[in-house]
């Protein structure tokens, strides 16, 4: 159960740290247009 839980976290990590990239591909947008979404949430 532990493991199954740090894989899980792991794994979350791992997609939130490469958002942008993984967003830029499943969307076909340009990373930069994705980046300034992003950026214009966090004002």
């Amino acid at each position: 159960m532990l493991k199954i839980l740090v894989v899980l976290i792991v794994i979350g990590f791992i997609l939130w740290r490469f958002r942008v990239p993984l967003m830029a591909k499943v969307l076909g947008q340009p990373e930069s247009r994705i980046q300034r979404q992003i950026d214009r949430r966090k004002k």
